[in-house]
């Protein structure tokens, strides 16, 4: 592999670039309300974040872990982003993950409809100035929250590069179980890379709603 990655630190899930498909059965419906956590707001990403954006996102530890994510990223490349966020080309449930205190934007992330129609599937990724902070974890829990409450769905799947220990980390700390390893495509790379498959299901879900020191 080209790049070196700080393995411990990484933190971003595969899939976070979100992407549109054509599926009768897909239940994100509805463009997605704000949503606020202990030390984060969730909301649609802006033309006014585009410099933090590709900032934050123009480095190859970050692009490497997120499957849709371009090498190098460009102020061109963010405004895209944003636009077809806006357009809902890229799905309904797409999101700035922003700084409650300060409103600073430190990364995205997202849920799309799963091949079965029965799921979603998460996405997200943190600037590194912003990692082993916890803020990925509670941006990943605010979503899963809001996943499993207003869609009709019976689980959540998230992926991460194996090589991803932060993004691992992230996953089971929300309670997802691991369901076995495949290959998915890296635009960053510009080849496939391996990574893990994990699941969480509404029951198990419910029994952890309280995220009790979970960060």
């Amino acid at each position: 592999m080209q790049t070196q990655l700080k393995e411990s630190q990484s933190q971003a899930g595969f899939r976070s670039e979100m992407r549109q498909e054509s599926r009768d059965s897909a239940p994100l419906e509805f463009v997605s309300p704000i949503l606020v956590s202990e030390r984060l707001t969730l909301r649609a990403p802006e033309m006014a974040d585009t410099n933090a954006i590709a900032h934050l996102a123009n480095t190859m530890n970050v692009a490497s872990m997120v499957s849709r994510m371009p090498h190098p990223y460009t102020i061109k490349d963010a405004e895209n982003f944003v636009a077809r966020v806006a357009s809902g080309a890229m799905g309904k449930c797409v999101y700035a993950i922003t700084l409650a205190e300060t409103k600073a934007f430190i990364g995205a992330c997202g849920l799309e409809a799963h091949e079965t129609g029965r799921g979603i599937e998460l996405g997200y990724w943190i600037g590194e100035s912003y990692w082993n902070r916890g803020f990925a974890t509670e941006a990943a829990q605010t979503l899963i929250d809001f996943g499993f409450r207003h869609f009709d769905v019976d689980f959540i799947d998230a992926r991460a590069r194996v090589m991803n220990i932060g993004s691992r980390r992230v996953i089971q700390k929300c309670g997802f179980q691991f369901q076995g390893t495949g290959m998915a495509d890296s635009l960053a790379l510009g080849g496939s890379v391996a990574v893990e498959w994990f699941r969480l299901d509404r029951k198990t879900w419910g029994s952890l709603r309280s995220w009790g020191g979970a960060r």
